[in-house]
């Protein structure tokens, strides 16, 4: 059985990590352009909001995931 770590606990670090939580990313998603009508626009792949993340907030792979599921809304 695969050890899985709690989407939280990414989010915890994250915030420890950068002081941001994943509204905060979300806002800055927008004023990116990354959403039209409150929605990620399809066009945005994870690889560019993973680069977005790594470049600006020092997140390796996982977080940055982590934050690409968050913005796109299909967490559980």
């Amino acid at each position: 059985m695969p050890n899985k770590v709690p989407i939280q606990k990414y989010f915890e670090n994250i915030k420890i990590k950068t002081g941001k939580t994943p509204d905060d990313f979300k806002k800055l998603a927008i004023a990116k352009g990354y959403f039209e009508k409150g929605t990620m626009k399809p066009n945005i792949k994870p690889a560019e909001v993973i680069a977005w993340l790594k470049e600006d907030f020092d997140l390796g792979y996982g977080h940055s995931l982590a934050i690409y599921h968050a913005l796109k809304g299909d967490l559980e």
